[in-house]
């Protein structure tokens, strides 16, 4: 998008360095991201800048919304309502597709979720990608001009809201498991929380505890949490010393029900040029004649799970739980960043936090996922290279 620093990195780019940038991010915990690394960041000009910003905007405008709640209760009814959760979400990622319509590139909300991403990752990824390529000390992951060491302070006041560190926890199911397992590595590293698995707390009355380094039961006060319930339903092996829904003295960074209430359910509501027609399959009137210009998807799966992007006629009858599964407009993703050898798509999240008290949540920083094949994501993507998860950048 911003054709000098793409011309720039390219002219510098080699299979050596992409080689080095990723031994330097295995180096720091003698581990390697499952996820593929893209080779490069990607260059965003100012106007698409801004268009995300108003885009997000718009997202935010609607879950500030004082009917936001009742708007969202039925996301609840359909899944584990968790108790005492709080006035707004914590996290906030915003996904756009980087699209053309009517000859110009624009910006389409594939995807919303109250719930965080790679917070402490891509922070990190941001001064690997230095290291290799000087010239991006100029350019910034971040949306509003801060700095690394500011955008550190802000995603711990976050996560931990005053709290002794030993007394909050990341929370998740078997994080040594996760495909995301080295953002949590570097969120204990940069912000000094423990990684705890859900089968390893302990409940006493209404209060959780986990065991140190040193065995000692230490209470948890708050919890980051990483928690997927689509796996956490599937893993009935687990045996699991405490319910999410049981009443529990525990504050929540990232309360489990904005997983549901700010999710695909959502994107109905949404109107304006940076949204997609959606339809919930229960309020669908008549099954479109043109199914190949649209999308399945059900409403709270993760990392695109049961999406069908062939859509036929008896895809769309054979659901059951019409109320779990939208139908949504296919949009034209623009092949926009210049390989070596062809051009490829992107899509851009747009990563914000809701400190408690503030009146709004932060637009903080970005991940950016490049993709040659018709989605985005690993299995539309395989033994292809110039694919996979990286950061945008945009000028200071």
């Amino acid at each position: 998008m911003v054709s000098k620093y793409r011309e720039l990195f390219n002219a510098q780019f080699t299979e050596d360095k992409y080689q080095q940038l990723k031994d330097d991010i295995a180096s720091d915990f003698d581990y390697m991201p499952t996820f593929r690394l893209g080779e490069t960041p990607f260059f965003i000009s100012n106007e698409l800048k801004n268009q995300l910003i108003e885009g997000s905007n718009e997202v935010i405008a609607l879950i500030k919304d004082e009917r936001f709640k009742s708007l969202t209760d039925k996301s609840l009814e359909l899944n584990n309502k968790v108790p005492n959760e709080d006035e707004h979400t914590t996290f906030l990622a915003i996904d756009f597709g980087i699209c053309e319509e009517d000859g110009l590139v624009i910006p389409k909300l594939i995807e919303v979720q109250g719930f965080p991403s790679l917070f402490n990752y891509q922070i990190n990824l941001y001064e690997k990608f230095k290291k290799q390529y000087s010239f991006l000390e100029s350019l910034t992951p971040f949306v509003n001009g801060i700095e690394s060491q500011e955008y550190l302070t802000i995603l711990e006041d976050v996560i931990c809201n005053n709290h002794p560190k030993e007394n909050v926890v990341l929370l998740e199911i078997e994080p040594e498991k996760q495909n995301t397992k080295i953002d949590f590595y570097y969120c204990r590293r940069d912000i000094g929380i423990p990684i705890v698995c859900v089968t390893d707390v302990i409940k006493k009355g209404k209060q959780l505890f986990y065991k140190n380094e040193a065995g000692n039961d230490i209470q948890i006060k708050r919890i980051y949490n990483r928690v997927i319930f689509d796996e956490l339903d599937l893993r009935t092996d687990l045996k699991l010393n405490f319910s999410f829904s049981d009443d529990l003295d525990v504050e929540w960074a990232g309360h489990p029900n904005w997983f549901f209430r700010i999710s695909k359910f959502i994107l109905p509501f949404l109107k304006g040029k940076y949204f997609i027609e959606t339809t919930l399959l229960s309020d669908l009137k008549e099954i479109p004649e043109d199914l190949e210009n649209y999308v399945l998807k059900p409403l709270f799966s993760f990392s695109g799970s049961g999406v069908i992007f062939h859509v036929k006629k008896e895809d769309v009858e054979s659901v059951l739980d019409k109320e779990l599964y939208i139908l949504q407009k296919k949009v034209n993703y623009i092949p926009i960043v210049q390989s070596p050898d062809g051009k490829v798509k992107a899509e851009i999240r747009v990563l914000c936090v809701w400190k408690k008290g503030n009146d709004s949540p932060t637009l903080l920083c970005n991940l950016a996922r490049l993709s040659r094949g018709e989605m985005i994501g690993v299995k539309f993507n395989k033994d292809k290279d110039w694919v996979g998860g990286t950061l945008g950048l945009f000028e200071r």
